[in-house]
């Protein structure tokens, strides 16, 4: 992956999201399945301008699904857990 838009899908505003940015100072992202651990670091310091200490992945992948009698499959998927620096902070929704 070249582009740094194309690694970040988007944020994943979830309840668990939301604890462990209160707690632990670390903020969730829906990224492309191709990126790695490099490429979303330096994604989110250079779209956010803050600095990020660790980042984790996780691949979930898709669920089966019937439809009547054909069956099908919801596409795979990728997490990304980025720890910040002590001192930053980034917010998607201020205000609400």
């Amino acid at each position: 992956m070249k582009n740094k838009y194309g690694v970040l899908v988007g944020p994943m505003l979830t309840e668990k999201g939301t604890m462990l940015k209160e707690q632990q100072n670390k903020v969730l992202f829906k990224v492309a399945t191709a990126a790695n651990k490099i490429e979303i670091r330096l994604a989110v310091e250079e779209m956010f301008k803050v600095k990020v200490s660790s980042v984790a992945t996780i691949n979930c992948m898709g669920k089966k699904k019937r439809m009547g009698k054909t069956q099908g499959k919801r596409p795979d998927w990728k997490k990304a857990i980025v720890t910040l620096k002590d001192g930053e902070k980034l917010d998607f929704v201020e205000g609400v």
